[in-house]
């Protein structure tokens, strides 16, 4: 089924799975203003509907997954806000308690690569190239460093931010960027087993571990993070779900979710 979003952001809904793709392959699925609030009408649907379990973002076309802020649109005096959701109607998302993956389906540089490290996993072609170049053209990679010099080591940051240089994407997996590189004729299928990987989960266990994963982690003392109470997994633990976890072990065969 097809969610009636005007171009340059088309959505497509398979079941409990939301696919959002950019559509501006003719700029390297650059984004500029109309997009960004597009791709945040995206995801304020998707964190609101209890029948959506998880999002993928994707650009159009074999080039670009996304080469960041549409840079040529801005300088002819295009609108150059982002939405309070950040980047994509992403980055600034910090209560989304579902997964979200990034189909890297070709470069991904700038706020492209931004948006890859606001996504919870994330399968890359052969071909894609990653990179902050911000520096280069004058600016700074703004948001996309704090994430950066979180997920992996300083040095690391360090090159790829103040260097602006491209890397490849077996250069992002040993970086931590990604978690997997495919060929292009792989794609599809990689991406379809991982999402059928994630469904066969309950869906208040996914939003219970991410959740404790990513405020747990911003716990400097282990002892708080174990002592702090997390919402989406005190859910969890009272649903159905959990039940029917329990019962499903016992009996031999696969549980049934309701997401209740």
């Amino acid at each position: 089924m097809l969610m009636s979003l005007q171009e340059p952001v088309l959505v497509e809904i398979s079941g409990s799975v939301m696919h959002v793709i950019i559509q501006r392959p003719e700029r390297l699925n650059a984004i500029n203003f109309e997009t960004h609030i597009k791709l945040s009408e995206a995801f304020d649907r998707f964190a609101d509907d209890p029948d959506l379990i998880i999002a993928t973002i994707t650009g159009k076309g074999t080039r670009a997954f996304c080469v960041g802020t549409d840079l040529k649109e801005r300088q002819e005096g295009g609108k150059d806000r982002i939405p309070e959701t950040g980047f994509a109607g992403l980055t600034q998302r910090f209560n989304l308690n579902k997964p979200v993956v990034a189909l890297v389906n070709g470069d991904a540089i700038g706020g492209g690569l931004e948006i890859v490290l606001a996504c919870d996993l994330a399968i890359s072609v052969d071909h894609a190239r990653f990179g902050l170049p911000e520096p280069r053209v004058g600016l700074a990679a703004s948001g996309g460093l704090h994430r950066l010099s979180r997920y992996i080591p300083m040095k690391h940051a360090m090159e790829i931010a103040l260097k602006g240089n491209f890397f490849d994407a077996q250069k992002a997996l040993h970086y931590g960027l990604i978690n997997q590189v495919v060929k292009p004729v792989d794609f599809q299928k990689e991406t379809q087993d991982l999402l059928e990987s994630l469904m066969e989960c309950a869906p208040l266990a996914l939003s219970a571990t991410k959740q404790m994963l990513i405020r747990g982690s911003e716990i400097a003392s282990l002892k708080k993070a174990y002592q702090t109470k997390y919402t989406a997994f005190e859910r969890m633990l009272a649903s159905e779900d959990a039940s029917e976890g329990t019962r499903a072990f016992l009996e031999k065969r696969k549980p049934i979710w309701t997401g209740n």
